[in-house]
């Protein structure tokens, strides 16, 4: 095959990566976007709302959105890297979530039965009437931003520079090329 036929095969094939990495990018936010809404509504209707502490969810996921409504606006790195800060706030909001709504539990199980300890108290407080691990949407939502941004093509070229697949991709043609001579030499 001609060096000219397959540089246009590789063309063509990173052209078709790009658009399919495009595709995924906008399913990600798309999801994204509907877990942030449906969290802060499921949020507000359970009446998340007693104490700075209960807020900062709510406000995180509110915060995001408006990030993202700039993204229109505000078109470059800037904007995308405000969408990362929130997206690490979202996934640290996670963990102390989930060590808030454990001690909730701990605390009202410890009144209830002042007794319990160790891994009994652990087992109770974990299955406690505040879901423990409901933060984790935060952790979720957060890693789900970050795949967004991932080589966001509005960080630049350097961020959307081959990866190492596609050079291994492209060092296999080289050696392919490397066989057709050897081939031809062979002939000779």
């Amino acid at each position: 095959m001609s060096a000219n036929l397959k540089g246009q095969r590789l063309q063509g094939e990173r052209s078709d990566d790009r658009s399919t990495v495009g595709t995924l990018r906008g399913w990600l936010l798309t999801i994204f976007v509907l877990g942030a809404v449906g969290t802060g509504v499921e949020l507000l209707l359970l009446g998340h709302t007693e104490g700075a502490w209960q807020w900062g969810p709510i406000v995180l996921l509110a915060l995001s959105l408006v990030v993202l409504g700039w993204r229109p606006v505000g078109r470059g790195a800037t904007g995308l890297r405000l969408f990362q800060g929130t997206m690490a706030m979202f996934v640290l909001s996670s963990g102390f979530g989930l060590w808030f709504h454990y001690q909730v539990n701990r605390e009202f199980e410890l009144e209830m039965y002042p007794s319990l300890q160790g891994l009994d108290l652990f087992s109770e407080s974990i299955t406690g009437a505040t879901p423990t691990l409901a933060p984790g949407v935060m952790l979720q939502l957060g890693l789900l931003g970050l795949a967004y941004t991932y080589r966001h093509p509005d960080f630049g070229p350097k961020a959307v520079a081959a990866s190492p697949g596609d050079s291994n991709h492209h060092d296999h043609d080289e050696d392919e090329d490397h066989d057709d001579n050897d081939e031809n030499n062979e002939d000779a």
